[in-house]
């Protein structure tokens, strides 16, 4: 989970400047938390506590109101109103990677990817995004190869994962769309060779770059086993104590 928390800061100076080189400084003073984080965190405490998650997102967006939302989920938070708005974006993917985490068997994962998705995200490339990238770090988590798991997410959710990051570069542009960037953020972990190039090739892609790079951190760190531990003290240096002790939590209890 800390790997998709990493994934968010660091690629967030770069979503509104995009870059596309994979040499960067991974933090500087103005790397931030967004929503990616926020949500993420969110979510990991509605595992922990079970504390209903439309209650967190909303009590969240709260505690946090500058944390770059989308303007269809700001309208939900600042509502009365609970019932999903049909969303096909990428904001439900780049908050479900705790579910990767602390679910053991697939069908549960999937089963929870949508029930977490589908309270705001309930067009159906909306959850499909959510089950893939919760499905892709199940997969990793469990020791699944590199060929394996680009083969279920194929064949489950219909993704095309063919093209390398540096076909994919050249021409790729922001998109806030589950479909485009889901993929990307999947091959972007593929085409890496540890934590830190995934995170790497997720930036270097451009287009909404936080959330691409929080994604592709959240599979990378089940896939590798860690996140570098400099990278981690530089993540829990960037969060507060609220969000941080949830994620030391969840991490203590789901990503030993």
């Amino acid at each position: 989970m800390i790997g998709a928390i990493a994934g968010d800061i660091i690629g967030s100076i770069y979503e509104w400047n995009n870059i596309k080189i994979k040499d960067f400084p991974l933090f500087s003073d103005g790397c931030i938390f967004t929503d990616d984080s926020i949500l993420t965190i969110a979510l990991a405490d509605s595992i922990l506590t079970g504390t209903p998650y439309i209650d967190n997102l909303k009590l969240f967006y709260h505690w946090y109101p500058d944390g770059g939302y989308g303007g269809s989920f700001h309208q939900w938070a600042i509502s009365r109103d609970a019932k999903p708005y049909n969303s096909w974006g990428n904001g439900a993917a780049m908050r479900v990677s705790p579910v990767g985490y602390a679910f053991d068997d697939l069908d549960t994962v999937l089963q929870k990817a949508r029930e977490f998705t589908e309270v705001t995200h309930n067009h159906p490339e909306g959850i499909k995004g959510g089950q893939a990238t919760a499905a892709a770090i199940f997969l990793a988590r469990k020791g699944s190869s590199k060929l394996e798991i680009p083969e279920f997410i194929e064949k489950k959710f219909a993704y095309d994962l063919s093209r390398h990051v540096d076909e994919i570069r050249p021409t790729y542009t922001f998109d806030v769309s589950s479909q485009g960037t889901v993929p990307q953020a999947i091959r972007a972990f593929m085409d890496s060779i540890d934590f830190e190039d995934a995170i790497r090739n997720a930036v270097s892609l451009g287009g909404d770059s936080d959330t691409l790079a929080c994604i592709t951190g959240g599979i990378a760190q089940a896939f590798y086993g860690s996140v570098p531990e400099q990278i981690q003290e530089q993540v829990y240096s960037i969060l507060d104590a609220r969000l941080s002790n949830i994620t030391r939590n969840f991490m203590e209890k789901y990503c030993r």
